[in-house]
């Protein structure tokens, strides 16, 4: 049995709640999704294990999850990284933003989401407890492919693709007008 942490809107900690009860409940609690790019400007897709109590063998970014009770959120998101893909890298906060979505299997997805940005490009060697199956794309194929075959992704992952875009066209802007 696993805990997750609930919270405001304002992301403040008010308890704790079963994991699977608060995904029936669709209580708001915090999350974390992971977003790696490689050398080349792609990004790292994994496809979840079809066993996942939801969005088993769909597609998403690198890695998503839940920091324990106590548990910072950047530490909760290297230790996942590891678990799941089986490599760490340095991680950047980038932004956050909530939704409330149904995640299939009677779950709801609630989520406080801290979403992180890092860079690798050497080995991987995933948990097949957790990830079916791997690859890289660029930000053009990704959205070709989720404007054609939305039904292959993550519920969460088709909210936070077009947010991670925003992000980083604000910051290739500031690294422009910077570089002037």
């Amino acid at each position: 049995m696993e805990n997750i942490i609930l919270v405001t809107e304002q992301d403040e900690a008010i308890g704790t709640m079963e994991k699977m009860e608060a995904h029936r409940k669709g209580a708001l609690h915090r999350a974390f999704s992971i977003f790696i790019f490689n050398d080349n400007g792609q990004m790292l897709l994994q496809q979840r294990a079809a066993s996942k109590y939801h969005g088993g063998g769909l597609w998403t970014n690198a890695c998503c999850s839940h920091p324990r009770e106590g548990e910072k959120v950047e530490a909760a998101a290297q230790r996942r990284l590891q678990e799941e893909m089986g490599f760490s890298t340095s991680l950047t906060p980038a932004f956050t933003f909530i939704y409330n979505e149904p995640a299939g299997n009677d779950l709801i997805e609630h989520e406080f989401d801290h979403v992180f940005i890092g860079n690798y490009s050497s080995t991987i060697v995933t948990n097949p407890a957790e990830v079916q199956d791997f690859c890289y794309m660029s930000m053009k194929e990704i959205e070709d492919a989720l404007s054609s075959h939305p039904q292959k992704y993550t519920v969460w992952f088709k909210i936070a693709f077009p947010k991670m875009q925003a992000y980083l066209a604000k910051k290739k802007g500031e690294n422009e007008k910077a570089a002037l």
